[in-house]
Formats: C-alpha cells, sequence, structure tokens
C-alpha cells in the first residue's frame, strides 16, 4: 500500500530544496535529492537502499569471474590447464574441463543479469517514491506561492516546468544508484584484477584510455548543454502557445484566426525543429569520438598481451581474457559517458523546478499565527494602502468597517480599486500600510488556512473544474452529502437546469467550465459559497454574467444567503446593493462618497451619475428591444438602424 505523503511544512527537506541547486552541480543536485533516496521516515525503503547495494556488490563480483571462465575455457581447449588447482582431484578435472567452463560461462553471466535485474526491481520503489515527494512538494509550493507570481508566469510553461523537472529528478535518480555507483565499482575492481593478472603496463594504458575518453565526454557534453538548453526553450514556447490558443478556441473561432495561430505555433516548432537537429547531430559526434577513443585503448592492450603470448608470457587464454575484460569495460565506460549526458541534462531539466522551489512565498505564515476565531463576523480596514507595483499606488488610506451581520457594497469606476480589496481579505497579497481586522484579529497574525476558511467568495470571472457539476459544488465543502449538495444548488436556482441534463450532477462541464453558459458558471459559484457556508461573505460582481431575469432570482438567493453574515458586495449593477446597510463609492483608491443608497442618490454626487447613467444605459436597451419587437410585425417596415437608436436613446 502507498504510504502517505507528509505535508512539506512538517518536513525536513522542503527548506533544503528551495536553495537554488547549488548552481546545478551534480554535488549539489545530490545533496537535495538523498533526503528523497534515504527518507528518514520510511525504514522499509532503506532496507531497500541497503539491499540494492548489497545486490550491486555480488552481481560485480560475478561480472569479476566471467573473464576468468572464459580464460580457463580457453586454455583448457588448448591444453594449457591455466584453471586453480584444488585439494580434491575429481573438482580438479571439473574446472580443467572445457565443457564445464564453458557452461560455468554461460552460467555466471545468467546469474549476473539476474542479480542485475533484482537489483533494479527492489531500487524501482525508492526511485519512485523519490520523484512522487519532490513533485508533491514542488506542487504545494506553487500554490503556497502568491498570485502575483502567477499572474506573471503561463500555466502552459509552469506545467511543462513541473513535467520536465519530475522526469529529470528520475533520471539523476536511477541513473546514479543504477549506474553510475556500480560503473565506478566496476572499472576500479577491473583496475586491481588487471594489475593482479597481468602488469603495471596494462593498467596504466587503460588508465590513460579512461581518463582521455572522460575528458573528451566532458568537454562534449559542456558543449552539448547550451544546445539542449535551446531544445528545451523552443519545447516549452511551443507548448505555452498550443496551450494558449486551445484556452482561447473561441477567441480564436470569432476572430477567424486559425492561420495565424497555426502559423505562431509553427513558428515555435521550427526553432524546435532545428535545435533538436543540432541535438542529435552534437550526439553522433560525441559517440564516435568515444568508439574511437576506446578501440585505441582496446588495440594497445591487446597488442602488449599477444607480444606476451608470442613471447612465452602469456597463454591464449590470457589474451581471450584480456580482450573480455576491455570489452566488459567499454559497456561501464559507455555508461560513463552515457550517465554524464543524461544528469547534466536532467539537472538543466530540473534548473526551473529548483528555481521555483527556491521562490519564497510572498504571503506566509508568521511563526506564531494562530486560527482565526470568528465571534461575530465583524470586517475593518484601516487606513489600508496598497500597490502591485510601488510606483503606481491603488488604494490609498482606505478606512471603513463591515460591521457583524450586515452588508457593506463597494462601487466605483474601473480601476478604482474595487477587485483588489477582496484580494486583501483573502491575503492573496499583503497590505503595502495599514492593517485589516476581522473581529479585532490582524489577519496578518492568523494562518492563513483558517482566514480561508472563514470567507465565501463568488467571483466575477467565475472559473470550474474540469470535472461534474457535483465535483464543482461540492469544493466548497469536501466533506459535504449528497443532500446537501443539492439543496445548495437548489438556492442558487440551478438544480432544475442541472436535472434537465442527460446526466445531472454527473455532468462535465469542460476545461475551465466552457461547456456552461456564463449564468450556469456563476450560479454553480454561487452553489459551492452557499455549501460552504462561511459567516463571512465576498459577492465580486457575482450577478454580472446574468440576464435581468436571472438576476432577479439570483439575487433574492444572496439575500437569503447572506442574512445574519457579514458581507462585502463588490457591485457594478447598482440595482443589486440599493437594500445594504452602507454603500462605500471609491475613486482612484480612495473612499469619496459613503451613505445608503437613499442619501447617496440625494447628495447628487459620484453615485448619483452612475446610478443615473445605468439606468438610461438599461432604458435604452428595453427600448431598443420594444423597437426589434414592433419590427417583427409582418406589416411593418423596419426603420433604418441610426434611426433606432436615435428613438431608443430619447
Amino acid at each position: 500500500m502507498a504510504q502517505p505523503l507528509s505535508s512539506p511544512r512538517a518536513g525536513h527537506a522542503l527548506p533544503a530544496s528551495r536553495q537554488s541547486a547549488e548552481q546545478g552541480t551534480l554535488f549539489g543536485t545530490l545533496v537535495h535529492l538523498w533526503p528523497y533516496i534515504w527518507p528518514s521516515d520510511r525504514f522499509d525503503l532503506k532496507m531497500r537502499v541497503v539491499w540494492s547495494f548489497v545486490l550491486l556488490l555480488i552481481a560485480k563480483l560475478a561480472t569479476l569471474s566471467v573473464p576468468f571462465t572464459f580464460k580457463w575455457a580457453t586454455d583448457a581447449l588448448t591444453g594449457k590447464g591455466t584453471a586453480p588447482v584444488f585439494a580434491s582431484d575429481w573438482l580438479v578435472w571439473l574446472i580443467a574441463s572445457p565443457l564445464i567452463m564453458t557452461a560455468s560461462y554461460g552460467g555466471v553471466r545468467i546469474l549476473m543479469a539476474v542479480l542485475t535485474q533484482w537489483r533494479d526491481g527492489i531500487f524501482a520503489r525508492v526511485a519512485m517514491h523519490a520523484v512522487r515527494k519532490l513533485a508533491y512538494i514542488t506542487f504545494v509550493h506553487m500554490h503556497e506561492l502568491s498570485l502575483r507570481f502567477h499572474l506573471e508566469r503561463k500555466t502552459g510553461g509552469l506545467t511543462r516546468v513541473l513535467e520536465r523537472g519530475r522526469n529529470g529528478i528520475e533520471t539523476i535518480v536511477r541513473m546514479i544508484i543504477l549506474q553510475l555507483i556500480p560503473t565506478i565499482v566496476e572499472v576500479s575492481l577491473l583496475m586491481v584484477v588487471l594489475l593482479w593478472q597481468f602488469d603495471w603496463r596494462y593498467v596504466l594504458a587503460t588508465l590513460c584510455m579512461v581518463v582521455v575518453y572522460m575528458y573528451y565526454t566532458y568537454k562534449a557534453t559542456e558543449w552539448r548543454i547550451s544546445i539542449r538548453r535551446k531544445m528545451n526553450d523552443s519545447d516549452t514556447d511551443a507548448n505555452t502557445k498550443a496551450i494558449d490558443s486551445l484556452l482561447n478556441y473561441e477567441t480564436v473561432k470569432y476572430f477567424g484566426a486559425e492561420a495565424r495561430e497555426a502559423a505562431r505555433y509553427d513558428r515555435s516548432m521550427e526553432r524546435y525543429e532545428e535545435a533538436s537537429v543540432n541535438t542529435y547531430t552534437s550526439l553522433a559526434l560525441l559517440n564516435a569520438g568515444q568508439a574511437v577513443i576506446f578501440t585505441l585503448g582496446l588495440t594497445a592492450t591487446m597488442l602488449m598481451c599477444a607480444y606476451g603470448v608470442r613471447n612465452g608470457r602469456n597463454t591464449v587464454g590470457d589474451f581471450v581474457m584480456i580482450n573480455s575484460m576491455m570489452i566488459q569495460l567499454y559497456q561501464p565506460l559507455n555508461f560513463m559517458g552515457m550517465v554524464y549526458r543524461e544528469i547534466k541534462q536532467a539537472i538543466i531539466d530540473i534548473e526551473n523546478m529548483f528555481s521555483v522551489l527556491a521562490r519564497p512565498p510572498e504571503i506566509k505564515d508568521d511563526p506564531g499565527a494562530k486560527p482565526l476565531l470568528v465571534t461575530a463576523g465583524a470586517v475593518r480596514f484601516e487606513d489600508v494602502r496598497f500597490a502591485y507595483e510601488p510606483e503606481r499606488l491603488i488604494l490609498k488610506g482606505l478606512s471603513f468597517e463591515v460591521p457583524a451581520g450586515k452588508t457593506v457594497a463597494i462601487v466605483g469606476p474601473s480601476g478604482a480599486g474595487k477587485s483588489t480589496i477582496s484580494r486583501l481579505l483573502f491575503r492573496l497579497y499583503d497590505v503595502s500600510g495599514g492593517r485589516i481586522l476581522i473581529d479585532g484579529q490582524d489577519i496578518r497574525d492568523v494562518t492563513q488556512t483558517s482566514l480561508r476558511a472563514q470567507i465565501g467568495m463568488v467571483p466575477q470571472d467565475t472559473v470550474l473544474f474540469n470535472d461534474t457539476i457535483r465535483y464543482n459544488i461540492r469544493y466548497g465543502r469536501w466533506d459535504a452529502t449528497d443532500a446537501e449538495v443539492e439543496q445548495a444548488a437548489q438556492l442558487a436556482q440551478i438544480d432544475t437546469l442541472i436535472r434537465m441534463a442527460p446526466n445531472g450532477y454527473e455532468t462535465q462541464v469542460g476545461e475551465r467550465g466552457l461547456k456552461l453558459s456564463g449564468g450556469e458558471k456563476q450560479r454553480v459559484a454561487i452553489a459551492r459559497t452557499v455549501l460552504k457556508a462561511p459567516p463571512i461573505l465576498v459577492l465580486d460582481e457575482a450577478t454580472s454574467a446574468l440576464d435581468s431575469h436571472t438576476e432577479h432570482e439570483i439575487q433574492g438567493a444572496l439575500d437569503r444567503v447572506s442574512r445574519n453574515r457579514t458581507s462585502l458586495v463588490i457591485a457594478h449593477r447598482l440595482s443589486t446593493i440599493v437594500a445594504a446597510d452602507e454603500i462605500i463609492v471609491l475613486d482612484g483608491g480612495r473612499i469619496v462618497e459613503r451613505g445608503t443608497h437613499v442619501a447617496l442618490l440625494a447628495k447628487g454626487g459620484l453615485y448619483a451619475s452612475m446610478w443615473n447613467r445605468q439606468r438610461e444605459a438599461e432604458a435604452a436597451r428595453e427600448r431598443l428591444a420594444q423597437i426589434d419587437d414592433e419590427n417583427d410585425s409582418p406589416d411593418r417596415t423596419p426603420p433604418p438602424i441610426d434611426d433606432a437608436i436615435a428613438t431608443a436613446a430619447e
């Protein structure tokens, strides 16, 4: 059974991961990965690591015996009999038998393969647990980062970073443990055998070949890194453009821009094609150079052994043995080149993941933060100032209070800072100055989880998960029963529409909820907030996507939901907030008017001007609709469009 992942807040590795990966070095990456390969809370995985190393050692000893069995079989066939002599005569005969030695050669190779695959199978759970844990921590950390970070990033590029980083982690863990360490062990043991069976000249020739081989691999791989980085950048750019275009499918259709989008995507793929060709070409050069260097080393050692056979110092079995050992050395050496390439490329792939982990959350709980205790639900803004960018102040000393159980509406022209207020209340950003209090508690002194649990939001732009309607409503309170979900839908005036669909509450809403109309999405958002049943409500243009008839229906539901709850309403349609206990008018980040609907109209200021303009616009729309109805009559000639607009304006 899979073990649950602990929260990174309680873990030990997240702070280390948030540091840079030692500028992308192998050592720095290993430092960050080790807590996941050797997890302190998983004894079973530690035992898998230990057992993997035991099997590794046994497999390498079996590997070393292969050239010896090859040598003894060859010498037995030539009558030299160089196999070791044991006390028992029958055992001496057994080892000296060409057929037995040949069979032993095959048996040892089978044993070597079985042990290696057994080790890989045992270590697989360790490697994939490390991948899962790091991917989980990165995913959680992305959610911890501020709204500012996500507004600056492209979603497609960010998901690509997570995907490539996850693959890079798997590559590094498997390559280091299953390839690099076994290769180092095997090369070291082979050098010992060469010195024991032959002499220092063989060791020197082999070491020279290994050094030149690794130096060439290092230089060639470093050259290829910049090519690989360009390919990754091109791949990310193409993927981002594709996702961006598909998310805006309807907009592309509205403007007939299919050809333009295809050309834009193809330009990115052209850059990716060029970078990929360069990547494969450079790989061919690297492999060719490695083959030449190794072949020269192999030829040198075999020439020395051939000379020894001619002079009687070595047997034909020695000649076969040195060839077998060098060929056997080629595989780990080839792995060394491949391992270095893959690790360097994997480090490039996870550089962006580590950079995301290295970015500290802009909004975080103080060490002594306590849960928010809501007794009444009073919200107070005291001299709040805020700027998205230092040079452009959005809110300029805002002070007001939403008394417990009352409704306060915020209105004003576009850019006045209305939606910023809701973001600050949810602590998606921290105030630049002043403070926000809930029941006397500064929201910066309480935990974010407890703060957001006490506030319900119906946003202006409702985005749904690509799942069922039931899933999206239940998102408000995950432990709600089906009956509670359906009751919330009834209060939001959407239950009837849902039941008319063939699949009812199991209807899929599509990517970002595109299968639903704007009004339907808004009602789902209202339903999940109703289900959450928080003491504080924030309605950010909650009925902006609804027609007038539906607006009145939904407004009644919202009125019932907000009854006896502290409600902050950010409104565009002023008709929805006429019953608010207080209306605050913002302009240029400051409060310019405040009072009830009747008092503000009597004042004849900005609010009255906005109210009159909206009423005139609504009257004009109604007049145009009436003209359209009259024009539908078969015995009436439609007037020119200019005349219709002029009539409606009157």
